[in-house]
Protein backbone atom coordinates (compact mmCIF):
# COMPACT_ATOMS: atom_id res chain seq x y z
CA UNK A 1 0.00 0.00 0.00
CA UNK A 2 1.10 3.53 -0.78
CA UNK A 3 1.66 6.03 2.14
CA UNK A 4 0.79 9.67 0.94
CA UNK A 5 3.84 11.99 2.87
CA UNK A 6 2.80 15.14 1.65
CA UNK A 7 1.21 16.67 4.79
CA UNK A 8 4.45 15.51 6.67
CA UNK A 9 6.90 18.20 7.94
CA UNK A 10 10.24 18.30 7.04
CA UNK A 11 11.39 17.97 10.11
CA UNK A 12 9.00 14.58 10.84
CA UNK A 13 10.68 12.87 7.23
CA UNK A 14 14.27 13.74 8.64
CA UNK A 15 13.38 12.44 12.11
CA UNK A 16 12.15 8.86 10.21
CA UNK A 17 14.97 8.95 7.97
CA UNK A 18 17.39 9.01 10.45
CA UNK A 19 15.59 6.20 12.55
CA UNK A 20 15.63 4.01 9.50
CA UNK A 21 19.26 4.52 8.92
CA UNK A 22 19.92 3.35 12.95
CA UNK A 23 17.88 0.17 12.29
CA UNK A 24 14.61 1.19 14.11
CA UNK A 25 11.93 -0.39 11.93
CA UNK A 26 7.79 0.18 12.61
CA UNK A 27 6.01 -1.96 14.14
CA UNK A 28 4.89 -5.10 12.34
CA UNK A 29 8.06 -4.89 10.09
CA UNK A 30 11.24 -7.37 10.04
CA UNK A 31 12.76 -7.04 13.21
CA UNK A 32 16.52 -7.59 13.65
CA UNK A 33 17.30 -11.34 15.49
CA UNK A 34 18.05 -11.24 18.42
CA UNK A 35 21.57 -12.65 19.67
CA UNK A 36 21.18 -15.05 22.32
CA UNK A 37 24.53 -16.10 24.45
CA UNK A 38 25.15 -19.94 24.98
CA UNK A 39 27.51 -20.79 27.59
CA UNK A 40 30.52 -22.57 26.50
CA UNK A 41 31.73 -25.34 28.73
CA UNK A 42 35.64 -25.63 29.20
CA UNK A 43 37.11 -27.13 25.95
CA UNK A 44 38.29 -30.71 26.99
CA UNK A 45 40.62 -33.88 26.56
CA UNK A 46 38.79 -37.05 25.90
CA UNK A 47 40.32 -40.33 25.74
CA UNK A 48 39.05 -43.97 24.64
CA UNK A 49 39.39 -46.66 27.17
CA UNK A 50 39.04 -50.37 26.00
CA UNK A 51 41.52 -51.52 28.05
CA UNK A 52 44.07 -52.83 25.56
CA UNK A 53 47.49 -51.93 25.95
CA UNK A 54 47.40 -49.62 23.10
CA UNK A 55 44.08 -47.52 25.04
CA UNK A 56 46.58 -47.62 28.25
CA UNK A 57 49.04 -45.80 26.67
CA UNK A 58 46.30 -43.19 25.05
CA UNK A 59 45.11 -42.74 28.73
CA UNK A 60 48.32 -42.00 30.16
CA UNK A 61 49.39 -39.26 27.30
CA UNK A 62 45.31 -37.94 28.05
CA UNK A 63 46.14 -37.75 31.49
CA UNK A 64 49.51 -36.08 31.09
CA UNK A 65 47.88 -33.11 28.18
CA UNK A 66 45.38 -32.60 30.77
CA UNK A 67 47.75 -31.59 33.35
CA UNK A 68 50.12 -30.00 30.96
CA UNK A 69 47.03 -27.86 29.65
CA UNK A 70 45.16 -27.52 33.13
CA UNK A 71 42.24 -29.12 30.90
CA UNK A 72 39.34 -31.41 32.10
CA UNK A 73 39.88 -34.67 30.98
CA UNK A 74 36.88 -37.55 30.13
CA UNK A 75 37.62 -40.93 29.73
CA UNK A 76 34.91 -43.00 27.87
CA UNK A 77 34.54 -46.76 28.24
CA UNK A 78 31.55 -47.37 25.67
CA UNK A 79 29.92 -50.82 25.39
CA UNK A 80 27.20 -53.02 23.47
CA UNK A 81 25.69 -56.07 23.54
CA UNK A 82 28.17 -59.10 22.68
CA UNK A 83 25.52 -60.03 20.07
CA UNK A 84 24.98 -56.92 18.67
CA UNK A 85 21.77 -54.45 19.31
CA UNK A 86 19.42 -56.11 16.67
CA UNK A 87 19.85 -59.39 18.00
CA UNK A 88 19.86 -57.67 21.84
CA UNK A 89 16.41 -55.92 21.36
CA UNK A 90 14.61 -59.45 20.08
CA UNK A 91 15.68 -61.14 23.24
CA UNK A 92 16.32 -58.50 25.87
CA UNK A 93 17.86 -59.72 29.14
CA UNK A 94 18.25 -56.41 31.62
CA UNK A 95 20.35 -58.55 33.83
CA UNK A 96 23.10 -59.47 31.05
CA UNK A 97 22.67 -55.41 29.97
CA UNK A 98 23.78 -54.74 34.25
CA UNK A 99 26.62 -57.43 33.55
CA UNK A 100 27.96 -55.79 30.80
CA UNK A 101 27.74 -52.44 32.04
CA UNK A 102 29.32 -53.42 35.37
CA UNK A 103 32.56 -55.13 33.24
CA UNK A 104 32.84 -51.64 31.17
CA UNK A 105 32.80 -49.39 34.73
CA UNK A 106 35.11 -52.25 35.74
CA UNK A 107 37.45 -52.10 32.96
CA UNK A 108 37.87 -48.58 32.88
CA UNK A 109 38.36 -47.98 36.90
CA UNK A 110 41.22 -50.64 36.12
CA UNK A 111 42.60 -49.04 33.52
CA UNK A 112 43.11 -46.11 35.59
CA UNK A 113 44.52 -48.59 38.03
CA UNK A 114 46.88 -49.77 35.68
CA UNK A 115 48.30 -46.58 34.00
CA UNK A 116 48.44 -44.02 36.53
CA UNK A 117 47.72 -45.90 40.20
CA UNK A 118 44.54 -44.30 39.95
CA UNK A 119 42.31 -41.65 39.23
CA UNK A 120 44.52 -38.37 39.40
CA UNK A 121 43.72 -36.40 42.18
CA UNK A 122 45.36 -32.95 40.65
CA UNK A 123 43.02 -32.45 37.76
CA UNK A 124 39.34 -32.70 37.12
CA UNK A 125 38.04 -36.07 35.63
CA UNK A 126 34.91 -37.33 34.52
CA UNK A 127 34.48 -40.84 34.10
CA UNK A 128 32.05 -42.16 31.74
CA UNK A 129 30.43 -45.41 30.77
CA UNK A 130 28.12 -45.16 27.87
CA UNK A 131 26.25 -47.71 25.80
CA UNK A 132 27.08 -46.99 22.65
CA UNK A 133 29.37 -47.58 19.58
CA UNK A 134 33.08 -46.23 20.91
CA UNK A 135 33.44 -44.32 17.70
CA UNK A 136 30.38 -42.27 17.73
CA UNK A 137 30.36 -41.75 21.56
CA UNK A 138 33.61 -40.22 21.59
CA UNK A 139 32.84 -37.73 18.67
CA UNK A 140 29.97 -36.62 20.73
CA UNK A 141 32.17 -36.08 23.84
CA UNK A 142 34.24 -34.33 21.40
CA UNK A 143 32.52 -32.23 19.94
CA UNK A 144 34.06 -28.91 20.30
CA UNK A 145 36.49 -27.69 17.84
CA UNK A 146 39.13 -26.90 20.81
CA UNK A 147 38.34 -30.22 22.60
CA UNK A 148 41.55 -32.96 21.92
CA UNK A 149 40.34 -36.12 21.18
CA UNK A 150 43.83 -39.12 22.21
CA UNK A 151 43.37 -42.44 21.29
CA UNK A 152 45.74 -45.34 21.06
CA UNK A 153 47.42 -47.26 18.09
CA UNK A 154 49.15 -50.38 17.36
CA UNK A 155 51.93 -50.22 15.11
CA UNK A 156 51.41 -52.26 11.82
CA UNK A 157 47.65 -52.87 12.24
CA UNK A 158 45.41 -51.46 9.83
CA UNK A 159 43.19 -49.02 11.18
CA UNK A 160 40.50 -50.10 12.81
CA UNK A 161 36.56 -49.23 12.60
CA UNK A 162 37.24 -46.70 15.50
CA UNK A 163 39.97 -44.93 14.20
CA UNK A 164 38.48 -44.77 11.13
CA UNK A 165 35.13 -43.44 11.91
CA UNK A 166 37.11 -40.40 14.28
CA UNK A 167 39.67 -39.65 11.32
CA UNK A 168 36.39 -39.25 8.58
CA UNK A 169 33.80 -37.16 11.12
CA UNK A 170 35.96 -35.50 14.02
CA UNK A 171 35.43 -31.88 14.16
CA UNK A 172 38.34 -31.60 16.88
CA UNK A 173 42.48 -32.25 16.95
CA UNK A 174 43.14 -36.02 17.34
CA UNK A 175 46.11 -37.52 18.72
CA UNK A 176 47.06 -40.63 17.94
CA UNK A 177 49.44 -42.53 20.56
CA UNK A 178 51.39 -45.89 19.54
CA UNK A 179 51.98 -48.68 21.43
CA UNK A 180 55.70 -48.92 22.13
CA UNK A 181 57.43 -51.73 20.92
CA UNK A 182 59.56 -53.54 23.15
CA UNK A 183 63.29 -53.24 22.00
CA UNK A 184 64.79 -56.22 20.39
CA UNK A 185 67.47 -57.37 22.44
CA UNK A 186 65.01 -57.02 25.45
CA UNK A 187 63.17 -59.70 23.66
CA UNK A 188 66.25 -62.01 22.92
CA UNK A 189 67.33 -61.24 26.40
CA UNK A 190 63.51 -62.35 27.61
CA UNK A 191 63.42 -65.58 25.44
CA UNK A 192 67.08 -66.36 27.14
CA UNK A 193 65.63 -66.31 31.06
CA UNK A 194 64.59 -69.60 33.14
CA UNK A 195 61.76 -69.75 35.58
CA UNK A 196 65.14 -69.71 38.35
CA UNK A 197 66.15 -66.25 36.99
CA UNK A 198 63.16 -65.18 38.80
CA UNK A 199 63.79 -66.56 42.07
CA UNK A 200 61.56 -67.31 44.67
Amino acid sequence: MHHDRSDFSDRTERMLQRRAENGWRPAGGPRRPRRTTVPRRPCRIVVGVSGSPASLAALRRAVAEARRCGRPLVALSAWEPPEGEALYCRWPDPRWARHWYEAARTRLADAFEHACGGVPADIDVTLRVERARPGPALLDLAAHPDDLLVLGTRPGLRRGPVRRHVRRHARCPVLTVPLAQPDRADLRALRRLIPTDFGT
